[in-house]
């Protein structure tokens, strides 16, 4: 209900969000700011908690989905001109589980795209060799994030993870010296405390973190957790418990849940005000358009088998809802830009929202600053509050029908 008086409001309209079975592809030469995001579906187990597209791995089907990517990068392509974009990240999944492919993908990519600002890859604690580290360095990947989610034996437990060998981690981390090293941290899931908490902070930077990204534990309701979330009132005891240590101990707030040390690279993976995507789920934004691929590995390698396009569905925004989807996003990275804002969506920000503007700046939840607005804590505190909300009505939604259904006739969002 919060959701969708709340997209009603900022809308001015009782228009949904509509997906559609349009199995279009727009061409993004004109589009600055371009990222790219590949997705690779395969893990070694399945992780109850994770709401992710993926499949326990298995050889051929890797090798099938691999030659499946490399000819979606080809047909979505295909008579465009080499296009400047800010950045490559893969994601998952576990892509190195791919990694003996990664080279061949990457040098694909850079036939079509000239990636300006380094290659990040989302890694698992058993993917830290120094082997491994090493050739990914050697092939370009310039950024590393590592889902740890927790060093604590009885959070790890509650995620039905292991501990790891994380001193032997660190000498492997330090001595590839990535340009950033993320590391995903969970808060609020069972068994965590505000002491193991800060001891999990503590830990991520002393092997050699230069950012930390915390997520609340969130529980989908297509996974099947054997645990549940704390409460809202204990989430925000240690969110705010994380906010203080990080301010002690010198490390910069980039985000509503990111922590960096001082003058690190940033680096995220969602702040794109436009992103093209491939592989199984992968999502593209463009300037009025969302393209979503199927979510169905062998519908996925079985659709560019026949050379067609895996896109399963698209949505096409109002202005409003394009506006709404910016703001939603640019408050996670605690900045909004009105020059930004003006280019993307073609008004000032004060033009379409000075009373929820005014009213949010009263509230001390922003600041106005030169050229746009910054989210103070208490702003980003009410933020990972509504994003939790979106979360369970929006993404929730999307991703259980698609998981279902590789090609749905339509969803709809009100």
């Amino acid at each position: 209900m919060l959701t969708s008086l709340l997209t009603m409001w900022l809308t001015k309209s009782t228009k949904p969000f509509l997906f559609t079975n349009q199995n279009i592809f727009e061409n993004y030469n004109n589009i600055d700011n371009l990222g790219i995001y590949v997705h690779i579906p395969f893990c070694r187990s399945l992780c109850d908690y994770c709401p992710y597209c993926k499949e326990i791995y298995k050889k051929e089907r890797a090798l099938q989905y691999k030659n499946a990517l490399l000819k979606e990068i080809t047909l979505r392509c295909h008579n465009k001109r080499i296009k400047k974009v800010t950045s490559l990240y893969f994601g998952g999944g576990t892509p190195a589980l791919l990694i003996e492919y990664l080279s061949e993908i990457i040098t694909t990519l850079q036939k079509h795209f000239d990636i300006t600002e380094g290659i990040g890859i989302e890694l698992h604690p058993e993917d830290i060799t120094e082997q491994n580290l090493l050739y990914l360095k050697s092939i370009g990947i310039t950024m590393i994030s590592i889902g740890i989610q927790s060093f604590h034996k009885q959070c790890l437990k509650s995620l039905n993870r292991k501990k790891y060998n994380y001193a032997n981690m660190a000498k492997i981390i330090k001595k590839a010296n990535f340009e950033t090293v993320d590391m995903d941290l969970i808060f609020a899931m069972p068994n965590q405390t505000q002491y193991t908490l800060k001891k999990d902070i503590e830990m991520a930077f002393r092997c050699h973190a230069t950012q930390i990204s915390t997520y609340p534990f969130i529980d989908f309701t297509f996974n099947n957790n054997q645990y549940k979330p704390l409460s809202e009132h204990k989430k925000k005891i240690l969110l705010n418990t994380i906010v203080r240590y990080c301010n002690k101990t010198n490390k910069k707030r980039t985000s509503v849940w990111t922590f960096a040390l001082p003058d690190t690279k940033k680096y995220s993976s969602i702040t794109r005000n436009h992103f093209i995507g491939f592989g199984t789920s992968a999502v593209s934004l463009f300037c009025d358009t969302m393209h979503i691929n199927t979510f169905s590995v062998k519908q996925y390698i079985n659709t560019l088998h026949h050379n067609k396009q895996p896109n399963a569905l698209t949505l096409r925004f109002t202005m409003r809802q394009k506006a709404v989807y910016y703001l939603f996003w640019h408050t996670y990275t605690l900045h909004i830009d009105n020059r930004d804002f003006k280019k993307e969506i073609g008004y000032d920000i004060e033009y379409l929202f000075r009373f929820e503007f005014c009213i949010a700046e009263k509230l001390g939840l922003i600041k106005k600053c030169p050229y746009g607005y910054t989210i103070t804590n208490r702003g980003a505190y009410y933020y990972h509050y509504i994003e939790q909300k979106y979360t369970r009505s929006y993404i929730d939604t999307v991703w259980r029908i698609c998981k279902k259904q590789a090609f749905p006739k339509k969803i709809v969002l009100k």
